[in-house]
């Protein structure tokens, strides 16, 4: 068994579809699931286990080990075989997560959540970690269907491309069609070369979208030759990104984008086409940085 992929608990209901999530991206991978839970501890005179006037099962120690033992349990009945392990971190949840990414394959967090991950909801965890975590980062929306293709937003560009090769190794994994989509308008489309010199703005408009094509199918030829199983749909669509991708999600078994991005995706930072997504996409939604960004 090889590589690891981190999901982190709070004891919310998305934060436990979360770890079912990330158990089968770990029986995918054929790697290890290690469940985190971060915690705040109290006032330093505090007291952890139970109070001397409540039950014995009370307490915040006693409660931290049910919710992260609920999550173990979650992730065992999802995929037995995954090897399972669950840690509790002292620190503050953005942190503790930021830095165990630097270790993992795929970091995996719910939309929303409360507890250890106070208003763990899409703005702030999730948006943070797909900012700034150091591996992918897989933020489950809403109960991940097994069924349809992976989406892969492309625009082109050298940012975007380790979504691309990402999506292209999900697509694998999954045994699934890959839909790599490129949306553009004429805003944000470049203009191909005009066929008359002496005319410089005189472009037909079907070789705006001709030039889109060409684009799409320069982005995707060295991933195919490196994953020729994998079917790919190439989708170009003239109009808004955003709509166009959260139309595709809808049914999609997870969608992969870039943090930043030029061209059909121009000026894709979190906070744009990326954020949208994260707050309206109908599936799991992948956020890929790019090696640079990384570092």
């Amino acid at each position: 068994m090889s590589g690891l992929v981190i999901v982190g608990v709070d004891g919310s209901a998305s934060s436990l579809a979360a770890v079912e999530a990330a158990a089968r991206e770990a029986r995918l991978r054929t790697a290890a699931l290690e469940v985190v839970h971060a915690f705040l501890w109290p006032a330093p005179h505090a007291p952890l286990g139970p109070s001397p006037l409540g039950p014995p099962e009370g307490g915040m120690r006693n409660m931290v080990e049910r919710l992260v033992a609920e999550a173990v349990e979650r992730a065992g009945a999802a995929a037995p075989e995954v090897e399972v392990s669950h840690v509790v971190v002292t620190g503050e949840p953005l942190t503790v997560l930021e830095a165990q990414s630097r270790a993992a394959e795929l970091v995996v967090v719910g939309s929303r959540g409360m507890g250890g991950f106070v208003g763990l909801m899409v703005g702030s965890t999730a948006v943070h970690l797909a900012t700034h975590a150091r591996s992918p980062v897989l933020v489950v929306r809403e109960t991940a269907r097994l069924d349809g293709p992976v989406v892969v937003g492309v625009d082109g560009s050298p940012a975007g491309d380790e979504a691309v090769e990402f999506a292209f190794q999900e697509a694998e994994l999954r045994g699934t069609t890959l839909v790599a989509l490129h949306a553009w308008t004429t805003w944000n489309a470049p203009l191909p070369a005009p066929p008359d010199p002496s005319e410089p703005y005189a472009n037909p408009a079907e070789a705006l979208g001709q030039e889109e094509e060409r684009l799409l199918s320069e982005a995707l030829a060295g991933h195919q030759k490196r994953h020729p199983d994998v079917v790919v749909e190439h989708k170009v669509v003239h109009g808004p990104t955003r709509e166009a991708l959260i139309e595709a999600s809808r049914t999609a078994q997870l969608m992969v984008v870039g943090a930043r991005g030029r061209g059909g995706f121009t000026g894709l930072l979190l906070g744009s086409v990326s954020q949208a997504l994260l707050h309206h996409a109908h599936c799991p939604v992948a956020v890929v940085r790019g090696a640079a960004a990384r570092r």
